[in-house]
């Protein structure tokens, strides 16, 4: 049976660095660390000792015994670490083991590592910063962190841009609050970047609050508010809306009434009566051609009284499923839910529907009928259904146990 070599292993026989392991990878670094430890620990191993430390000759290593020096670093005994240190020491490929080791459980190891790492540039750090912020999540990974921080704070802007093109998610986000902080990218670049950056929810809400912070009062729509009301993102189009009030726009605040976001709604309402126009009467004239209006529905209930409950219920039967899926969380809003108006809709062709009746259901389903619930298990019920009705069942067990009434 073919075992694959451990990184750990490739060291031993003298391998580089940069061929026993993936160098660019953080958690490279530190099972590297972990693997040595476990080697030494567990069998009697070729791990280098201090005497093998102190046969080297003098200077920085080379690179046919870097192998042995990064081996020496993770060494199981402290004191090995210790000397270790001395050793890499201003070597750019041990450079990453140094950060591991200001992290070490041994005082004199973590302390030395510390010393040796003080005063490093961005220049040096930057390129470790995902090792970095990997080791922040220890108990001690503070120290390379603030390092890192500080570094960036104070180097030329050149030295920060490139991490907020960074592969690596968590890297990105921290060189913009360090850019943001330092105001080193105007209004209109992260309102771009809060518009486009679609796989990073935190980063574009980072992006979209400083946008809006650098906009002067009245100024701004077409660079800043307009990319922000375009994004796909809920809190970036949110952001945007409340950046109506701030460019005395408030009336445009109206065409996001019916924003299939439940935030964004709420935003929009904020803005016009912010600018005197109460929205109620609004989402009433939407709710009267509701398919060009899908979500008004649930935006009547957010906003609306009691007596707009049989609108939005008349709503529930609407042919447009998102009309209907809609007047679902209208329903709810308004807590005006009646379960036998409902429940049909469990049996709705659309899955989110299904799943919009199912939630507006589980305050009542103590009092439903358990034979109907049942029934659409089958497995010839759509999926939806099959789950809504699960999900039911466990709701009425629950109250079951709690002794609750209509059970």
């Amino acid at each position: 049976m073919y075992i694959e070599e451990e990184p750990a292993d490739r060291l031993a026989r003298g391998v580089p660095l940069h061929e026993a392991l993936d160098t660019s990878v953080p958690a490279a670094w530190t099972e590297l660390d972990a693997g040595i430890r476990a080697r030494g620990a567990g069998r009697a191993s070729p791990l280098p000792t201090r005497h093998s430390l102190r046969a080297l000759p003098e200077g920085p290593p080379s690179a046919a015994q870097e192998p042995l020096v990064a081996l020496a670093l993770c060494h199981p005994n402290g004191r090995v670490r210790e000397a270790a240190l001395e050793r890499a020491a201003g070597v750019p490929g041990l450079f990453p083991l140094l950060l591991v080791r200001s992290t070490d459980w041994a005082p004199p190891v973590r302390d030395r590592a510390r010393e040796l790492l003080a005063g490093t540039t961005a220049a040096q750090l930057a390129p470790l910063a995902p090792l970095v912020l990997a080791l922040a999540g220890r108990d001690r990974g503070g120290f390379a962190l603030a390092a890192l921080e500080g570094a960036l704070r104070e180097c030329p802007a050149d030295d920060v841009r490139p991490l907020l093109e960074s592969g690596d998610r968590a890297v990105r986000r921290f060189a913009h609050r360090v850019a943001v902080d330092r105001r080193l990218l105007s209004a209109a670049e992260l309102a771009a970047t809060a518009a486009g950056a679609r796989d990073d929810a935190r980063l574009q809400v980072i992006c979209a609050e400083a946008a809006l912070a650098l906009t002067p009062d009245g100024e701004g729509f077409d660079s800043v508010v307009r990319p922000l009301l375009s994004a796909r993102s809920p809190q970036v189009r949110a952001t945007g809306v409340t950046g109506l009030r701030r460019t005395g726009r408030h009336g445009e605040a109206a065409a996001y009434l019916a924003d299939r976001s439940g935030l964004v709604r709420a935003c929009a309402r904020y803005v016009l009566r912010q600018g005197g126009t109460d929205p109620l009467p609004l989402y009433r004239s939407m709710c009267a051609e509701p398919s060009e209006h899908p979500a008004a529905a649930a935006g009547l209930g957010e906003c609306g009284t009691r007596d707009d409950a049989g609108v939005v219920e008349t709503l529930t039967a609407h042919h447009h499923p998102s009309v209907r899926a809609h007047a679902l969380t209208g329903l709810r809003a308004l807590d005006a839910v009646r379960a036998e108006a409902v429940e049909p809709l469990l049996d709705d062709p659309v899955p989110a529907v299904v799943r919009g009746a199912a939630r507006a259901l589980l305050p009542y389903a103590a009092g439903l009928d358990r034979t109907r619930l049942l029934a659409r298990l089958g497995p010839d019920r759509p999926r939806a259904a099959r789950t809504a009705a699960r999900r039911l069942l466990d709701a009425q067990d629950r109250a079951r146990v709690r002794g609750l009434p209509g059970v």
